[in-house]
């Protein structure tokens, strides 16, 4: 269908009235029109996120009802009766109206759609999912992007995020259809109300895995920000509830809100989302911030390092920390080949190495905590400790199949409380481990190429990579290349070696000093990431942080011999 057609299509029947004006006040700014018709907002491998607005390449009723009914068929194919989907939404704008616009299509469908009753994490609605015995979960959330967009995140019946074959099988489902065959009446099958027990039952069973000793948490001083977001319903009171007394939010940050007014980027990856928590945290001279994103999947934490100055950790060095906790604490009959750690190949090499010390097993998955999800559904034989990804993902436990700040939050809080009370500190322990394993610095740099010519502009990037692989990067040989499109790893030698992983739109350079770079479109974003990890040897504390700078610097001329 032309652009033409599309809009003229969205100028009559089934488009309600408001969304008719609306497209015709749009004409009148024809690149605006254009970039909201020009494709079909993407349903990717994992589900929808985009502006928010009118027409086919945007977030809105119609293009929401549409996933809906084609995730609606597709169940229907897969399982013949008694269908049950949870809904949740986060604190974005029309996130609760496009939740009840999605109940409405699954209830037309005969599908018995569980609506939580308020905003929630997007980790509750993964244990909600597993809790109720249900098919498959939404969450209408656009997790850390700017207020403008929302999304639309599907999980299937194990409470992780659909991977393969299901995905695909969603996509074409959707593919099929227009716009005339969503069904928003029907059978009307009546839709549930889910009310606090469920968060009641999913924050008791987290607590009850808080380990550090009662007199440790009663002295931590904990700084919390929701970022406006959801977790102000859990990471209190689940504090509280574990034994930690004084919890401080940043009031400010406090109130879901859409529009995230005292930040640019509601986004613990952006020191400057914690300006307000920083400020708080020198006013009543806390132990330990930490933070989420809108829907409480991501977490970030600032702790004072070794000349008492805050600093906050990236996703890399929060995933080791709480990573060599998680297994110092496991009795050593379980840490053997029969236990593993899940990470992602854009993620720190530390993990594996980590791993290796402890003598359990490293599982290895392309870019998306839901890879990990799907490492613990696929090995159930196996006992899952804990995973993370650097995109300040992590999940410790089995109460989830997806990333959990809040589970994360009390796991971090407790680490720190443990080592207070053994005389230590979280950023001497992160040192430590460096010295133990060698010091890894990680940085991710994202372009952003917005409208339709920046995703032309990211396709030839990563076009001109793959067709024609540096042999040197900043003056060092490049060991290997890997291309996960055709899942092939080629060395400089001359040898090729099957990867075996499944396929992405991501490249990789491992270079002749260890260290790695790797290159992907965001699948959620207009951008491009570049993703550099370097590394050396620390031998005393005193050195880490000269080692740092050297570090940085080394980083630092990678990616300028990567990105022009």
């Amino acid at each position: 269908m032309t652009l033409k057609n599309r809009i003229a299509h969205w100028k009559k029947e089934p488009f309600d009235q408001d969304t008719i004006e609306a497209v015709e006040k749009l004409e009148k700014n024809s690149a605006l029109c254009e970039d909201a018709f020009y494709k079909e907002v993407s349903f990717g491998t994992g589900g929808m996120r985009g502006i928010m607005g009118v027409g086919t390449n945007r977030i809105n009723k119609y293009t929401l009802g549409k996933a809906t009914q084609g995730l609606s068929n597709h169940l229907k194919k897969r399982f013949s009766n008694q269908i049950k989907v949870v809904i949740a939404y986060d604190c974005r704008h029309n996130s609760k109206e496009f939740a009840s616009d999605v109940a409405q299509v699954l209830s037309a469908n005969g599908i018995t759609a569980y609506l939580f009753s308020e905003l929630c994490p997007t980790p509750l609605l993964s244990y909600a999912v597993r809790h109720l015995g249900a098919q498959a979960g939404i969450v209408l959330t656009a997790s850390h992007n700017p207020p403008e967009y929302n999304g639309y995140k599907v999980y299937n019946e194990f409470g992780g995020q659909i991977v393969p074959p299901q995905d695909q099988a969603i996509i074409d489902e959707i593919g099929s259809l227009d716009y005339d065959a969503i069904l928003w009446k029907g059978e009307n099958t009546p839709i549930q109300i889910l009310d606090h027990e469920i968060d009641k039952a999913y924050l008791k069973e987290i607590a009850a895995k808080s380990i550090s000793s009662i007199e440790a948490k009663k002295n931590t001083s904990i700084v919390f920000t929701a970022l406006h977001g959801t977790s102000i319903r859990s990471i209190p009171s689940l504090l509280k509830d574990a034994g930690f007394e004084k919890v401080t939010s940043v009031e400010e940050q406090a109130k879901p809100n859409g529009d995230f007014p005292t930040v640019q980027s509601p986004n613990p990856e952006e020191e400057e989302a914690f300006e307000y928590a920083l400020k708080k945290a020198k006013e009543i001279d806390a132990d330990i911030i930490i933070g989420t994103d809108p829907d409480a999947d991501r977490l970030g934490i600032g702790v004072k390092n070794l000349i008492n100055e805050w600093t906050l950790l990236n996703g890399n060095q929060l995933m080791v920390v709480l990573t060599r906790f998680v297994l110092e604490q496991q009795p050593k009959e379980k840490l053997n080949k029969n236990s593993f750690i899940g990470t992602t190949v854009v993620s720190t090499p530390m993990m594996p190495l980590l791993a290796s010390y402890f003598g359990v097993n490293c599982k290895m998955g392309i870019t998306g905590f839901k890879w990990i999800g799907k490492m613990i559904h696929d090995s159930p034989k196996e006992t899952f400790l804990c995973g993370g990804e650097e995109s300040y993902g992590f999940l410790f436990g089995n109460e989830v199949r997806d990333k959990d700040a809040v589970s994360a939050a009390l796991l971090a809080c407790d680490l720190h409380a443990h080592l207070t009370s053994k005389g230590s500190t979280l950023y001497a322990y992160l040192v430590d481990t460096y010295k133990k394993l060698g010091c890894y610095s990680e940085n991710q740099i994202s372009i952003t190429k917005k409208g339709k010519e920046g995703a032309a502009e990211i396709e030839q990037t990563i076009r001109e990579l793959r067709q024609n692989p540096p042999v040197k990067i900043a003056g060092v040989n490049v060991l290997y290349s890997e291309d996960y499109n055709s899942l092939n790893r080629r060395h400089t030698s001359g040898k090729t070696e099957e990867i075996n992983l499944p396929k992405t739109n991501m490249l990789r350079f491992v270079l002749e000093d260890k260290s790695e770079i790797a290159i992907r479109p965001s699948g959620t974003e207009p951008k491009i990431k570049y993703y550099f990890s370097v590394n050396d040897k620390l031998d005393n504390s005193i050195d880490f942080s000269s080692l740092t700078n050297k570090l940085e610097k080394k980083s630092q001329k990678l990616a300028n011999a990567m990105i022009h």
